[in-house]
């Protein structure tokens, strides 16, 4: 393939990447329209947002598998036709009934695009250097669509209706659905005439139980119903590794997990994805709540850290050439840590500038531990089931983004809870439960009673919010060391290594 059609496939690919991705936090400025239009009970709300990337994580194993059986661009174009179908009826949804469906199909589209646009990477790239550029490319597209989602969509809102956020979706996949014939390579898993559908059934409620469970526990505490989804969810996990040990056609290839870098790189996102999201999903709320900005202010202060991202992935990429993955990996956990670090000192008494600054030193290291990461799950794969390996990557994504909120959210309340109640005065127990709590509760305050309130409740929150990142900074300290034992054996440039062995199969 020549080198100006290769780049026109990369951007086809990472499109959806960055949909798929954006699709999750462009919710978080379109919410207030939303739910006055459609008025939903709070438990219908609770499932309005969090359908998606329930349904993504529960599939990315069995769609990934899939896209090795079938074929990763036939696939790809088939998920395309969903996700566009699904932002459709999310456009129309009159109900909240109709949004959550809309959400569940999204989830399902979703979940076909992001392992197959990872995996067809590698059928296009066959140049090494090239490839890792192009791995560095995706990473910063999947993981800036986080930010570029409210970015985007705090644009259209100031233009047009909520239904605009998720119409824009509709001629990215009409471009997908006429290019993708023409410039992708149809690849798939030469030996893949079986697929194993009791694998994919049990791996489908296992980490939906897992998922549901995690999301309970942030959002309604540790109940017993939470819980026991939670060991449900373990056993079906359990259940689904023996069958895998067993099936003659195995939806994932186990023995991936006998190599050193591949398991490395698994780890890897999971505990990037467990940082980056549990301090992420705290931040618009310290944004917005703790110094006044609007949602698109907010986002547009967020968007210096997408530069941090795409330097951090494309330095790493250079530079795994020559240096070891486990110096690599850990020292970007160690920076990520060391951004972390900067914003809890600074979080309770600085401007917002000052915590962006620390915040770009965070996904400095986290798109460097990404790209190497996403770059390490390709070459250590067979090139037959690269679609699976992306998947199992991917899914730790999900599974490190839900336990960082479910997590860190819970401490951050904890550490809330705990200021507000050496407040002085009487604090109404709305307002002395969550920030969220507090800006309801002073709704209906005449202002100089809601004044001092919030004013209490955002030092609280921000105070919150510098402990944990102490927190987080001390778990990312614990991944560097761990990922630098799970990775020390592997060479600088193991591309070049797994590549001359396993060559490059259709």
């Amino acid at each position: 393939m020549s080198a100006p059609k290769q780049i026109a496939a990369l951007i086809v690919l990472l499109l959806p990447a960055l949909l798929v991705s954006m699709d999750i936090s462009i919710l978080f400025v379109a919410n207030p329209a939303i739910a006055r239009d459609l008025a939903p009970t709070a438990s219908a709300w609770l499932w309005m947002m969090d359908s998606y990337s329930l349904v993504v994580a529960a599939l990315l194993v069995t769609m990934g598998s899939l896209a090795d059986r079938i074929g990763r661009r036939r696939l790809l174009l088939i998920g395309a036709v969903a996700f566009g179908l699904a932002s459709l009826v999310l456009a129309l949804a009159s109900t909240p009934a109709l949004f959550i469906l809309g959400r569940v199909l999204l989830g399902i589209g979703a979940a076909t695009l992001a392992p197959s646009t990872l995996a067809i990477i590698r059928s296009v790239f066959t140049d090494l250097t090239a490839r890792r550029r192009a791995v560095s490319a995706w990473t910063i597209a999947y993981t800036g669509g986080a930010v570029a989602g409210p970015i985007l969509g705090g644009f259209l809102l100031s233009m047009f209706d909520w239904p605009a956020v998720f119409l824009i979706n509709l001629p990215v996949m009409a471009l997908l659905l006429v290019a993708g014939p023409f410039l992708l390579p149809e690849s798939r898993d030469p030996e893949g005439a079986h697929f194993d559908l009791p694998g994919a059934v049990l791996s489908l409620f296992a980490l939906f139980g897992i998922v549901y469970s995690v999301k309970s526990f942030t959002d309604q505490g540790m109940g017993p119903v939470a819980w026991g989804v939670l060991v449900l969810g373990l056993g079906l996990l359990a259940a689904f590794v023996v069958r895998q040990r067993r099936a003659q056609h195995p939806l994932i290839d186990l023995s991936l997990f006998a190599r050193g870098a591949f398991t490395g790189a698994v780890v890897a996102n999971v505990l990037a994805a467990l940082g980056m999201v549990g301090i992420g999903a705290l931040a618009f709320t310290y944004l917005q709540s703790v110094h006044g900005l609007s949602a698109l202010q907010a986002a547009l202060y967020t968007l210096p850290t997408f530069l941090g991202t795409a330097v951090g992935a494309t330095l790493a990429s250079e530079l795994a050439k020559r240096v070891r993955p486990a110096f690599l990996v850990a020292a970007g956990m160690a920076l990520t840590a060391g951004g972390l670090v900067f914003i809890g000192a600074v979080a309770a008494d600085r401007s917002p500038v000052w915590f962006i600054g620390g915040y770009i030193f965070l996904t400095l290291g986290a798109g460097a531990v990404s790209a190497l990461a996403n770059s390490l799950v390709l070459a250590t794969a067979a090139s037959g089931r690269t679609g699976a390996a992306a998947s199992i990557s991917e899914t730790g994504v999900q599974l490190g983004g839900a336990l960082g909120i479910a997590g860190f959210g819970l401490v951050s309340t904890a550490f809330y809870r705990a200021e507000m109640a050496e407040a002085p005065g009487t604090v109404p127990p709305a307002v002395s439960e969550s920030m969220a709590g507090a800006e309801a509760a002073a709704a209906g305050l005449p202002a100089h009673q809601a004044a001092p309130l919030l004013e209490a409740a955002a030092q609280a929150f921000a105070s919150s919010m510098g402990s944990v990142a102490f927190v987080i900074a001390g778990v990312m300290g614990l991944a560097a060391v761990l990922t630098g034992v799970l990775l020390r054996s592997v060479p600088a440039g193991t591309e070049a290594e797994e590549g001359a062995e396993e060559g490059e199969g259709q």
